[in-house]
């Protein structure tokens, strides 16, 4: 696909207090569980991370946010920069449920708008979504401004909000399994029991 996948392994982890990204799932870390989800779709794996040592063993391209501690937009803007393609998968790396038909699909919503984001249950979700990487520099933009919610960025550009109703293959559990993301021990659990059936 004629797309990048970016992972934003950044975030302190506060609420989980370990590094969600590296939590086992059925014996394999949680982001080499995104890893190998994402990789029979997108080709160009970019992972961004302020800690590359940590990441090594997954043989994917890193690099490091230009503006650190600025959140999730900051490693969108850094994602983009590195990014050598024009349509971008953005995952975060608490998400053990990705789905690569789902990216697919959300892809192909971006010929003629700058990102295309799931709304689930009545809520965004910029950080499984698409983006385009002329966005690098609008992400910048809202950094330098003190803007630094995934939000403001949004307000700016053009987007296609994507909801359910979209997503016509899926069923309501698949979704809500797919837009899970760990931020607590409970989490942890919960997803540690729903891989077991997979």
């Amino acid at each position: 696909m004629q797309a990048a996948a970016i992972i934003l392994s950044g975030g302190k982890s506060s609420r989980m207090g370990t590094n969600k990204s590296l939590l086992k799932i059925n014996n394999k870390m949680n982001i080499e569980r995104i890893r190998d989800k994402i990789k029979p779709v997108f080709d160009d794996i970019i992972l961004v991370t302020n800690d590359s040592q940590a990441y090594e063993f997954l043989g994917v391209k890193m690099t490091g946010d230009e503006y650190p501690g600025m959140g999730p937009l900051a490693g969108l803007h850094a994602g983009l920069e590195a990014s050598s393609h024009e349509v971008n998968l953005v995952v975060a790396c608490d998400m053990p449920f990705v789905s690569a038909e789902l990216a697919k699909i959300m892809v192909s919503y971006c010929r003629d708008v700058d990102a295309v984001v799931p709304v689930v249950d009545g809520k965004e979700q910029p950080l499984f979504a698409v983006y385009k990487k002329d966005l690098a520099a609008a992400a910048a933009k809202c950094i330098k401004e003190g803007r630094r919610r995934m939000k403001h960025l949004l307000d700016d550009v053009r987007v296609r909000y994507v909801s359910e109703k979209d997503f016509t293959d899926l069923n309501d559990i698949e979704i809500q399994r797919i837009f899970f993301n760990m931020n607590h021990p409970q989490d942890y659990e919960d997803a540690k029991k729903w891989a077991e059936t997979e």
